[in-house]
C-alpha cells in the first residue's frame, strides 16, 4: 500500500495545501516500508493544483493529515485516496502509528485560525465544507 504525508522538516505538515514536499511510503503486508520516495509540493494550494491526481495515479491510497480542508478531502477521496486527519509529529513515527493501528482520524476538518471568527470563515476555495464535522460556533 502507499501512503503519502505532506511533509515540512521532517514533520507532518500542519497544512495540507502548503507543505515542502510529500513522502510516499510503500508499506507490504507484514506492515513493514518498502520504499519511500518524495514528492514536489506544487506552488500555492496543493487542491488547485494536480498533485492529488498526481498521487493518485502512482498508486496513493491513503493521505496521513495534519489539518485539512473539506475541499481538499472531496478532492483525494473522488482521487480514490482516503484521508486521516489530526496526525501531528515525525513522519516515520506518524505512519509506524498509523500502520499499529494506533492513529484513527480525527473527525475534524478545517482546524484553522479562521474559526475563531464564528462565522465568516475565511478559506475561499475550502471553505464550503468546514460546518459538516461538529464544529460548535
Amino acid at each position: 500500500m502507499k501512503v503519502a504525508i505532506p511533509t515540512n522538516s521532517g514533520n507532518v505538515d500542519d497544512h495540507f495545501g502548503h507543505c515542502e514536499y510529500f513522502q510516499v511510503f510503500t508499506t507490504n503486508d507484514n506492515k513493514e516500508i518498502i520504499h519511500e520516495e518524495l514528492i514536489s509540493s506544487p506552488n500555492g494550494c496543493g487542491c488547485k493544483s494536480n498533485i492529488v491526481e498526481k498521487l493518485s495515479s502512482i498508486g496513493v491510497k491513503v493521505m496521513l493529515a495534519g489539518n485539512i480542508g473539506g475541499g481538499a478531502i472531496n478532492k483525494l477521496n473522488e482521487n480514490g485516496i482516503a484521508v486521516v486527519r489530526g496526525c501531528s509529529g515525525n513522519v516515520k513515527n506518524v505512519l509506524n502509528d498509523w500502520l499499529s493501528g494506533k492513529i484513527k482520524d480525527s473527525g475534524e476538518s478545517c482546524k484553522e485560525h479562521e474559526h475563531h471568527h464564528g462565522e465568516g470563515h475565511g478559506h475561499g476555495h475550502e471553505g464550503r465544507d468546514c460546518h459538516e464535522h461538529g464544529h460548535n460556533h
